[in-house]
């Protein structure tokens, strides 16, 4: 127990040490080399702007915003893209009628329909949430879909020996357990493309509020300081998403892969 402890501080010393190394070449850079603001604002101007935004209290509302729109997108993205991953991966007849389907719309970059969701939902959180569903939402279906055609036979063949006959229970007792990382994996690639296209729908105008928008006011008024700092809580509330889903996902769902069953 004690050497685990140990091992753990050490690690988040170095995450802490790369983390201050960055900081000071970063204010170095803007102080000795770039010398503008505009081009490059430095960490303490930064750090003036955060504490700035914070007294006004609009971004807590811009985060709130962000996080509803982030939620509505990637909680349509997980009830439509897992059951049809799963029936394109379990049915051969469905995933011939689905894949040309899926792989004309797929290329399509998410930021193309965002003049659809301004007509069709306006300027509401509806319309930048379909905007984050249709960035998230591919991924989840292709790793889903591999991961139900990567489940070995044999676990198939060992089950209906067993007395597992109807599709409905092979998926649930033996398909989806096996196919569980690789579904775990397209949900964490969906999440990042999903943030990402968060971000550029807010910035093209789909809501009057969030992160996204306000990078692009804070640039009309040329304030890049202000631009730096949602910048950076955009990549830290990215960080804090995915760790607490790595963990929750690492400690209750994948357990078995570390050996941890109890």
């Amino acid at each position: 127990m004690k050497k685990k402890l140990t091992k753990s501080v050490e690690q988040k010393g170095l995450e802490l040490i790369s983390i201050l190394f960055a900081l000071t070449l970063w204010q170095l850079a803007a102080d000795l080399i770039v010398k503008n603001k505009l081009l490059l604002p430095s960490f303490t101007d930064a750090l003036a702007s955060f504490l700035e935004v914070i007294e006004n209290g609009v971004i807590f509302t811009d985060i709130w915003v962000s996080l509803i729109h982030f939620g509505i997108g990637l909680a349509l993205a997980l009830v439509i893209g897992i059951p049809i991953g799963i029936i394109m991966g379990w049915f051969k007849t469905a995933n011939r009628i689905l894949d040309p389907l899926i792989e004309i719309i797929r290329p399509i970059p998410p930021l193309a329909w965002i003049p659809f969701a301004i007509v069709w939902f306006g300027l509401t959180h509806k319309s930048a949430g379909f905007v984050v569903f249709l960035g998230a939402v591919f991924p989840i279906i292709i790793n889903t879909f591999t991961g139900f055609r990567s489940v070995p036979r044999v676990y198939v063949e060992a089950a209906r020996v067993l007395g597992c006959m109807r599709d409905r229970d092979l998926i649930r007792y033996v398909a989806l357990p096996s196919a569980l990382p690789s579904i775990v994996a397209g949900i964490r690639i969906s999440m990042g493309i999903g943030w990402m296209c968060l971000v550029a729908a807010e910035m093209f105008g789909v809501s009057k509020n969030g992160l996204g928008h306000k990078i692009w006011w804070h640039y009309y008024l040329h304030q890049m300081d202000a631009v730096l700092v949602y910048m950076l809580i955009l990549g830290l509330l990215g960080l804090l998403i995915d760790r607490s889903f790595r963990n929750y996902t690492d400690k209750r769902l994948l357990k078995w892969r570390s050996g941890e069953v109890i």
